[in-house]
């Protein structure tokens, strides 16, 4: 479990390509204080676990159903990441729930400041914009942030000068890739809300039956 207050900006030193899946090596300083291996690690807002460290970094495998999922395929030796360590039991909740397990991704269409504020519109499909709310909240690239506005097709961001200083926010340009999380609390209320009906047994009444009998 993750807040989305991303910790640091890690470094891409290496990615190792499989058939379907990869392995990539990642450097950070920050969190490697107390990274042990097998612990989990949000990447781009990807839970990806720790499975090798040194003084310098740690490596993750990345399967591939991640890679089809999210733009993790994108990066290369040199790419930054953000980094968040997975949420301490007695540390501040200073975001909102993020489980790391994405939704899909979104594509940046615009980018405009606003006085001290830059606002980043992304579109995305209907079946993550469901739940999107305005005022609510979405994870991009593991940044808990608030969504400002809603509408067909996207929805936009109004961030501080400090996420995007501390955050690769800052390095996105128009048209750029981005994982997107939703607010877990909504999907798992609308599944309660609508549960799944049973399927109904299949009539041995056609057509043609009506027909040989008369209707």
């Amino acid at each position: 479990m993750f807040t989305g207050i991303v910790e640091e900006l890690g470094t891409i030193r290496a990615v190792r390509r499989g058939k379907s899946s990869s392995v990539l090596s990642i450097g950070a300083g920050l969190i490697l204080s107390d990274l042990k291996i097998g612990d989990s690690v949000a990447v781009n807002g990807v839970c990806l676990t720790a499975t090798s460290k040194d003084s310098g970094g740690f490596t993750a495998d990345v399967m591939h159903e991640t890679l089809n999922r999210s733009s993790l395929g994108d990066l290369t030796a040199g790419s930054h990441v953000n980094l968040e360590r997975a949420m301490a039991a007695d540390g501040r909740f200073g975001g909102h729930i993020v489980s790391g397990h994405i939704d899909g991704t979104g594509t940046i269409t615009a980018i405009r400041t606003d006085d001290n504020a830059i606002w980043y519109t992304v579109a995305a499909e209907s079946a993550l914009l469901r739940y999107v709310v305005e005022k609510g909240s979405i994870t991009i690239d593991g940044i808990s942030l608030t969504v400002a506005a809603v509408g067909d097709g996207w929805f936009s961001i109004s961030a501080i000068p400090h996420t995007v200083a501390v955050t690769i926010l800052g390095e996105k340009r128009v048209g750029a890739t981005v994982n997107l999380e939703t607010d877990i609390i909504g999907k798992y209320v609308e599944k309660l809300l609508r549960p799944q009906e049973p399927a109904q047994p299949q009539s041995s009444i056609t057509w043609d039956f009506l027909a040989q009998n008369g209707f």
